[in-house]
């Protein structure tokens, strides 16, 4: 498989995005080729940081770079040599298998859907983020692709969800909800009211409206959402979960026994960060999109860009899109 990767996008690219992709490559993860799209002499100059670079990378030069402040739809229309549309632009060609990005994301969201166009069945991509519960993780879609969605759209978004964490996170019969705000079934605005009543004749496993709360208490496995409530509780979470984090330490500290305390936890708190770390996830697919596109966070580390280059692995070889446009299709609802 062949991944294309904006080298340049990102807070701490090309640095940390070419030293996850060394990573990636010398894991093996399957790739028979990791382009590495931006400036040639500074993703060569980070390349020569490393004794063995492994043969499966390439390079191919870029001579923009969209910011992260930049309008997306004007970006990819001016900058047609930025390294995010270079690298879609492979995939459209059909001289790489999926795009990695961990810059504008509106711009990778775009250049997917100008340039790649949707599966079939499929109304609009949707960015699907995977969240840690007290059981196992679960999809929340869309997490800020659309901000205005019909009924139709949040049932794709269950459908693909479904899959993803069927085929993906290896849930045989992934539970279904839609989020609301209350679990009675005439709870929410007019969009979700509609969604649910196509949900509950589907042959998917709904269970019905969920609340946000839900998210974390492993009551569902897919959440469907517009992408303007999905990503104020993204941001929301991440946010706590930060805040926490710097509360514990507080805490921990303000006397010796408490710090030789927090010595004793260490192992667990140090497993307790692992499990809310999104790195481990490598960012989110936006599922829906004729090819398979992944999305970082903006401040994606080495770490971070080496599992998105797995998953995106994963993602190929379970022919993820094949699913996909089977499971929308048997829902039956038009686009």
């Amino acid at each position: 498989m062949r991944i294309a990767v904006d080298a340049m996008g990102g807070d701490f690219a090309p640095a940390e995005i070419v030293a996850g992709c060394v990573d990636a490559a010398k894991a093996g993860y399957g790739v028979k080729k990791l382009i590495l799209v931006g400036d040639e002499t500074a993703i060569k100059q980070e390349l020569a940081r490393f004794n063995d670079v492994p043969s499966v990378i390439e390079v191919v030069h870029a001579s923009e770079v969209v910011g992260m402040d930049e309008s997306p739809a004007v970006a990819i229309r001016r900058k047609k040599d930025a390294s995010i549309s270079r690298a879609t632009d492979l995939v459209k060609h059909g001289e790489a298998d999926a795009v990695f990005s961990a810059g504008n994301t509106g711009a990778a969201v775009v250049a997917a859907t100008l340039k790649l166009r949707t599966l079939a069945g499929v109304s609009r991509p949707a960015i699907a983020t995977v969240m840690p519960t007290v059981s196992k993780p679960c999809v929340l879609l869309d997490a800020g692709a659309n901000t205005d969605c019909t009924p139709q759209m949040l049932c794709e978004f269950a459908a693909m969800g479904e899959v993803y964490s069927r085929e993906i996170l290896g849930v045989k019969k992934p539970r279904v909800g839609l989020l609301s705000i209350g679990e009675e079934d005439a709870k929410g605005n007019d969009t979700t009211k509609e969604a649910f009543k196509i949900l509950e004749g589907s042959s998917l496993n709904f269970v019905g409206n969920v609340e946000s709360r839900d998210l974390f208490e492993g009551r569902v496995d897919v959440v469907s959402c517009d992408g303007f409530v999905g990503n104020v509780v993204l941001k929301t979470s991440e946010s706590v979960a930060k805040a926490m984090g710097s509360w514990m330490k507080t805490a921990f500290t303000k006397s010796t026994v408490r710090k030789f305390g927090a010595l004793i936890l260490k192992g667990a708190l140090k497993e307790l960060r692992s499990t809310a770390d999104p790195s481990s996830y490598g960012g989110a697919p936006l599922l829906g999109a004729n090819g398979v596109v992944f999305i970082g966070h903006g401040s994606s580390k080495a770490l971070s860009a080496q599992n998105a280059i797995r998953v995106i692995s994963e993602s190929i070889q379970h022919d993820i899109n094949h699913h996909i446009v089977e499971r929308v299709n048997e829902l039956g609802v038009p686009a």
